[in-house]
């Protein structure tokens, strides 16, 4: 069973920083393709970035620069490390993991910044 489990997210003012973390059982974060997605109130989820088995990383564009997708494979974590925080940045971000077509989804953290 694959599970996701994160964690870190909080209230932040505008400017500053928060890690996420995302703790996985049932498949291994240097095996398969993981992810960060947030969603905004009222608009659609979107993908913010992803690591692949190889170490390869995909960012949005909104995000280039100031957010930083890493993973520990002997905790078997993928954490998003976010500077620079805008309230534009303020979603539940959820952690994904996806196995061929099949996406597994962590249960969402909120992450909230003020101006």
């Amino acid at each position: 069973q694959v599970q996701l489990v994160e964690s870190g997210g909080g209230l932040v003012q505008a400017g500053g920083s928060l890690r996420l973390s995302c703790a996985a059982s049932g498949v291994g974060v240097s095996i398969v393709p993981m992810h960060w997605y947030r969603q905004a109130p009222g608009k659609q989820r979107e993908l913010v970035a992803r690591i692949f088995a190889g170490g390869s990383t995909n960012y949005a564009d909104s995000v280039k620069g100031r957010f930083t997708i890493s993973r520990d494979n002997v905790q078997n974590t993928v954490m998003l490390q976010m500077n620079s925080l805008q309230p534009e940045d303020t979603a539940v971000y959820y952690c994904a993991a996806s196995l061929g077509p099949t996406y597994y989804w962590g249960q969402g953290t909120q992450v909230t910044v003020s101006s």
